[in-house]
């Protein structure tokens, strides 16, 4: 179906917000009546620069207070109207949007309404014009969609038909069922926004908190599939107004925004007994597990004693590039040493997802929006797919690894001649030993870490949902909801996101307050069937484990009743605790080396959290050592 988006939703000037909406894809959009009166272009010059970017004007918006007046006001209403269709005319745009009065002079009589209305549409018929009747969750006497319709069908003129919006509706409460009866003709326009669920004012939840589709609490899919029913063919269009969204760079919001549109329609699909024109994006290929973390570091000295520490082993190096592959059970983590790490300290730049298909999980990236990136490699390098999260986070899909090599050409078990990423490293014995000076190959004996548990990935303030929607949405994961844990210096948000069997966990959060990129740490969480013992082998290693506060181990005594001895243990190693119905966690923190800390944990019976109750005494922890770990 044809997507639209309100200006409103973006932020910069009119023709910012235009140009982001075309490179988006979107095919028509709303004007925000602001927008056009805070442009120095004419309306005839709006018009030849949406038509160049191959948009539509598809409504232009609001008109406020029209109907059930005193007459005389309504005249005044009308000399109004006028000049808005003059306007529009100029404008090429046919279609307004009317909001149910919110006047304290209108009056609750709906038989005055119809007649007002259907003035306006008489009107708006000499011009071309088409008026799309509103019911705003506060307008003063009309309310709700179904009590709109009533007016608008005894308005009884063609050039009068109704918009309905998904937050006036579901903000309310209404049910959306009844949108069936209204004639599908009828419905003019189609405005969509999400939003996570609040008990406040409706206004202000409607100005400031709304989202798009699948980053709220709405059930967009049941409303959407209702209108469908109805036999509505017009654009989804959205119209959300968000303080973040508008203060931020309109460019990737536009593309968030459009991603979100083609995911509702995706997960409408099934609901309905025909496509309706509803896009279908390759369906997702959930990853089965982590390949590997990329570190890009200036110094590969602490990172090297780090990992040395944690029980790791540099067991191999690729073919043509600066990069060391280092091991430990299932968890691999590769160290780039190139260029690209001289601009800034330590940082997680790369993840590598397994995929049971690499090519089809590019191509629903690709679909919904996803950077690719290119890919600097050698002939003989493993074609790697790599598409860029929200935060700059490259994600590789790349084929699972089997138990064994597999002899030479087979590629990946069940897989014929599918390439393997591991085969561009080289081992030792393949290669002159040629480490960076002072990061002498470390050895220790194995500890007993398995694999990676999970990765936290703190984003900017203003991509939060954004990159919630995009590891749902592109991965085919599946997201908890959000959880706020106190900081230092405010809340600090946080949502994960998993694949049903916790095989790939990826923690989103984002801090306080605004900040830059170089405040913004990550970390790895590895997974340990003891981490006592990995903590003090890490310790005896020469590894610093973040030291916690006594007064935690004091209130821990207090809510779980845990013995003096163990206690005593984790007051020594700085290690938390958690439970839950299902189970018990432990883990620990390293200390920070540039942008990149480690998480040792530890999962008993079936818990499936991340410790959420302890991260404001490790982020009060990580202040103190002089690093902020959001």
């Amino acid at each position: 179906m044809r997507t639209s988006i309100a200006t409103v939703s973006l932020g910069g000037s009119l023709t910012e917000k235009l140009t982001a909406a075309a490179r988006a894809g979107f095919d028509g959009v709303e004007i925000f009546e602001n927008d056009l009166l805070a442009s120095p272009l004419t309306p005839e010059e709006i018009r030849a620069r949406t038509a160049d970017l191959g948009l539509r004007i598809d409504l232009y918006q609001p008109m406020r207070d029209i109907e059930a007046v005193p007459e005389e006001e309504f005249a005044r209403n009308l000399r109004r109207a006028r000049h808005k269709f003059e306007l529009m005319r100029r404008l090429g745009a046919d279609t307004v949007l009317v909001c149910s009065s919110v006047s304290p002079h209108a009056v609750d009589d709906d038989a005055l309404a119809a007649e007002h209305l259907r003035r306006l549409a008489v009107l708006a018929e000499d011009f071309g014009i088409r008026v799309a009747y509103e019911a705003l969750a506060w307008g003063r006497h009309v309310s709700t969609y179904d009590h709109a319709w009533r007016i608008v069908e005894a308005a009884g003129h063609p050039a009068l038909g109704t918009c309905l919006d998904s937050f006036h509706i579901l903000a309310r409460g209404s049910d959306p069922k009844g949108i069936e009866d209204i004639p599908g003709d009828r419905i003019f326009f189609l405005q969509l926004a999400d939003a996570p669920p609040m008990a406040m004012d409706v206004l202000q939840w409607s100005r400031h908190h709304r989202c798009f589709p699948g980053q709220g609490g709405f059930d967009l899919p049941g409303l959407l599939a209702h209108v469908l029913r109805a036999g509505y063919r017009g654009p989804l269009s959205l119209e959300v107004f968000n303080d973040v969204f508008r203060q931020a760079d309109s460019g990737p919001t536009a593309v968030d925004a459009r991603r979100s549109l083609l995911v509702l329609q995706e997960t409408v699909r099934p609901l309905l007994d025909e496509a309706a024109g509803l896009a279908a994006p390759p369906p997702p290929v959930v990853p089965t597990g982590v390949a590997f973390a990329e570190l890009v570091t200036p110094d590969v000295v602490p990172v090297a004693g780090l990992l040395g520490a944690l029980g790791f082993t540099r067991t191999s190096r690729h073919r043509s590039k600066p990069v060391d592959l280092w091991e430990q059970g299932e968890a691999r983590i590769l160290v780039n040493t190139g260029p690209a790490a001289r601009q800034g300290g330590t940082a997680l730049a790369a993840i590598g997802l397994e995929s049971p298909d690499p090519a089809a999980a590019a191509r629903r990236a690709e679909s919904l929006l996803a950077p690719v990136l290119p890919r600097r490699r050698a002939l003989q390098d493993a074609p790697l797919d790599a598409v860029a999260a929200p935060d700059g986070t490259e994600l590789f899909f790349c084929a699972a690894p089997p138990a064994s090599a597999p002899p030479e050409g087979e590629g990946a078990p069940g897989r014929p001649g599918l390439p393997l990423w591991t085969d561009d490293f080289e081992r030792p014995d393949q290669q002159e030993q040629d480490l960076p000076d002072g990061a002498a190959e470390r050895r220790p004996a194995r500890g007993r870490v398995t694999r990676i548990d999970h990765l936290a990935l703190t984003q900017p303030w203003h991509q939060f949902e954004e990159a919630a929607l995009f590891h749902r949405a592109v991965l085919g994961l599946s997201g908890r909801e959000s959880v706020d844990v106190a900081d230092p210096y405010g809340l600090h948000r946080s949502r994960a996101v998993t694949s049903a069997d916790g095989s790939v966990r990826i923690a989103l959060g984002v801090g306080p307050a605004p900040m830059d990129d170089g405040a913004r740490a990550q970390h790895i969480a590895l997974a340990t069937d003891d981490v006592t013992g990995a903590a003090r082998r890490f310790r005896a290693a020469g590894g610093r484990l973040l030291a916690i506060p006594a007064n935690y181990y004091d209130d821990l005594a207090a809510r779980y009743g845990l013995g003096a001895e163990e206690l005593a243990t984790y007051r020594e190693l700085g290690i938390l605790y958690d439970r839950d119905a299902e189970g018990e966690f432990r883990h620990c923190y390293t200390h920070t080396v540039g942008r990149v800390f480690f998480e040792l944990v530890q999962r008993d019976g079936g818990y499936r959290g991340y410790g959420a109750q302890n991260a404001p005494v490790r982020l009060a922890a990580q202040r103190a050592q002089g690093r902020p770990g959001r």
